[in-house]
């Protein structure tokens, strides 16, 4: 994306389904049902929808099939937590090159009532040779280096599922909505120490949907467009499945700088963080890597309610993956779409005119929004 690209695409519609456990249903007719919403939220004539990019889902076909268009430029994208962030990016770079005028964009959960574990034997050829089971393990050795290395300690890290815990209790459809404080989180049962429960996402069916265009072709729709003001790519695939001891500082710089400068906005001006927090420490990492505060200086930002409604930084809105749902991402991304929109309800952000989204990750990704 160029500066002369900044504000030419846009999020016009948006569709989520209820989160939990559906053991009766498959992804792909809750993928139809997040599609439905996000038709009706821009208004728009789904004959008119003739690009698809889903992930998680099994196929294309039976997602084309299922919501019933026929696309003339696809991508199925897997289901990792990377993909949200690279799959926006895709569709305005299909909507650039004429492929498409309108993509939808569909991911599909149903991990909680297929048990998925996401780790262990689930993909064991995965891990080796390092050893480790899964990205919890990953992350508990990341955050005691941080730990080990500036003090941070884990009374500061439960400051993140707080807050976002808060903005849950204030979110009618979040999975986890009872309040919870530090003590809670530090007499909460270990997982990986340092991590204990309140610091991993949660695990639960559910989908997503958003749907893209150009800027001028949005001004038919039914609903103001949240212009995506700037985008930002930074690999790190060298440590896809052993500890980062940089803590992803350096792809979440280059990220977020990219995406800042292409729309021309400081740090100042966010009124709204999106930040993936599959596990607590991800967020710390983030903060600092997007240079909210110094290396280091996190754990210490973080106290205080920093993150929560009426702190410094808002982030997470909707209670994030810790404790509203665990979408990957994708559903950050629709909270950020509500927020800018005045849709947030009882956990709107005041005046909110520009959020920052950031997935810190072996594939980094950072988007700015914003609305007229």
């Amino acid at each position: 994306m160029t500066h002369s690209q900044s504000g030419r695409f846009a999020i016009v519609g948006v569709g989520t389904t209820e989160y939990g456990a559906f053991p009766h249903r498959d992804d792909y007719g809750l993928a139809a049902e997040a599609f439905a919403h996000a038709v009706g939220d821009c208004g728009i004539d789904k004959r008119e929808i003739d690009g698809l990019l889903i992930s998680r889902l099994p196929h294309h076909a039976r997602t084309a099939e299922t919501i019933g268009i026929e696309p003339r430029w696809t991508l199925q994208l897997p289901g990792h937590g990377r993909m949200s962030g690279i799959g926006i990016v895709e569709a305005m770079a299909a909507l650039d090159a004429g492929l498409c005028n309108y993509a939808v964009l569909l991911y599909a959960n149903i991990g909680r009532s297929r048990r998925v574990h996401y780790g262990g034997d689930e993909d064991p050829g995965f891990w080796d040779p390092w050893g480790f089971t899964s990205m919890g393990g990953i992350h508990a050795m990341m955050f005691r280096e941080h730990m080990e290395r500036y003090g941070t300690t884990t009374e500061q890290l439960a400051e993140v599922p707080v807050a976002f815990r808060h903005h849950a209790s204030l979110n009618p459809g979040a999975v986890m909505r009872r309040p919870m404080t530090i003590e809670d989180h530090e007499l909460s049962r270990p997982i990986c120490e340092p991590l204990r429960l309140f610091d991993y996402c949660l695990i639960n069916d559910g989908a997503v949907c958003l749907i893209l265009t150009t800027t001028e072709r949005a001004r038919d729709l039914k609903k103001k467009p949240v212009r995506i003001l700037g985008t930002g790519a930074q690999e790190s695939l060298r440590h896809s499945s052993y500890p980062e001891m940089d803590f992803w500082y350096e792809p979440t710089r280059l990220a977020g700088e990219s995406a800042r400068g292409q729309a021309g906005v400081t740090h100042d001006d966010i009124d709204a963080l999106m930040a993936y927090d599959n596990f607590a420490p991800t967020v710390l990492f983030s903060l600092e890597g997007l240079g909210f505060c110094p290396r280091g200086e996190a754990g210490r930002f973080v106290e205080g309610g920093t993150l929560q409604l009426g702190g410094r930084l808002p982030t997470n809105t909707d209670g994030g993956h810790l404790s509203n749902s665990y979408m990957q991402g994708w559903a950050l991304n629709v909270e950020a779409v509500r927020q800018l929109r005045g849709e947030g309800g009882d956990r709107q952000v005041a005046d909110c005119r520009i959020v920052q989204y950031v997935q810190s990750t072996p594939c980094t990704r950072s988007i700015i929004y914003a609305i007229d």
